[in-house]
């Protein structure tokens, strides 16, 4: 049994109690209100709601190419990149970024792999020694689910997915697709497929949020991935007005899989609350994969991250939740819990 004191950001609110978290076996056992001299911020563990890690072998690569040039299926840079990088290699990168992640808070992360069951199989091999969680969301042959924890599919103008999605539903397993991200074609044809949530949703309008909203589809937005590739801004606000959203980092190749970063991105440009964001990048995650984390409540996953408080840079906090948004950065961490 272990006990973390300091101010935790409990429950779905995080409203910040300055006491302890007890941990045992794993699991949080309770959270006690009470006395404290400890200035660490104690908030739930990260969930990055879409990567893509493959792309760990080209960082940098796509950088001022446009959507279709950096990542689009099938003869795009990163699909170039991919296929000349030999499975050593593609296991050893993938493995360095999911330690960079586990190094600065996330627990957790939604990854689209591609390369069908081969690119499972490498990924599930990357995250052997780490104590960061994928959830692997596969591509290509419908057989991939034999490996896979879901389905990600790359868009419906790229493809027809029916058969895939009809093979998620049988097998009681996430399906998730990419939509909205270049223009706004794609985006009722991959509602048709009743999927378990959209990625990205840039150019959403008001008819694709109103069936958002009556078919209750989360969605992921990735902000940073977005500016990157100049595609767009998403409407976070509406999208948070319409349905649960989670964030992102989206392709390694563009941006480094860093939370704080997004978050902070995200506070600066769009009509949103610190503790709306902190949700997007923990609560909502896990929701959406089914995961038992994302939260500090008793019962729950002990999956924590542990900031210094009294850091040269959070020390003097009055608002712990925003500070952990807009100022916090990796070097403020001090310990990681999963």
């Amino acid at each position: 049994m272990e006990a973390l004191s300091g101010t935790v950001l409990a429950g779905r609110s995080f409203e910040p109690i300055r006491g302890r978290v007890i941990v045992d076996d794993g699991q949080i056992e309770a959270i006690e209100e009470t006395e404290t001299t400890s200035t660490d911020i104690i908030l739930p563990a990260f969930v990055n709601a879409h990567t893509h890690l493959g792309d760990s072998v080209a960082k940098e690569a796509a950088v001022g190419l446009s959507l279709d040039d950096a990542v689009a299926p099938p003869d795009s840079l990163k699909h170039r990149q991919l296929a000349a990088a030999d499975h050593s290699e593609l296991v050893a990168a993938m493995r360095r970024t999911l330690q960079f992640m586990q190094q600065t808070g996330t627990a957790a992360c939604l990854d689209f792999r591609e390369s069908g069951t081969a690119g499972a199989r490498a990924l599930r091999e990357a995250a052997g020694p780490v104590s960061i969680d994928p959830f692997i969301l596969g591509s290509g042959d419908q057989s991939v689910l034999d490996v896979a924890d879901g389905y990600g599919a790359s868009g419906a103008n790229d493809d027809d997915f029916t058969d895939e999605r009809a093979a998620c539903r049988t097998r009681g397993v996430p399906f998730g697709i990419h939509a909205g991200e270049p223009d706004a074609t794609d985006i009722h044809p991959a509602l048709d497929l009743e999927p378990d949530f959209l990625v990205h949703m840039v150019h959403a309008e008001q008819d694709h949020l109103q069936r958002v909203t009556e078919e209750s589809v989360p969605i992921v937005a990735c902000p940073r991935a977005n500016a990157v590739l100049d595609v767009g801004t998403p409407p976070v606000r509406e999208l948070l007005d319409h349905t649960t959203v989670a964030l992102g980092t989206d392709n390694v190749m563009l941006n480094p899989p860093s939370m704080f970063r997004e978050m902070a991105y995200t506070m600066r440009q769009f009509d949103v609350t610190a503790r709306e964001v902190l949700q997007m990048a923990t609560t909502a995650g896990a929701e959406i994969a089914g995961l038992d984390c994302g939260v500090i409540a008793p019962g729950r996953r002990a999956a924590l991250l542990v900031l210094d408080g009294d850091s040269d840079n959070l020390s003097g906090t009055v608002d712990p939740v925003a500070a952990v948004v807009r100022r916090a950065t990796e070097m403020d961490v001090k310990r990681v819990l999963v």
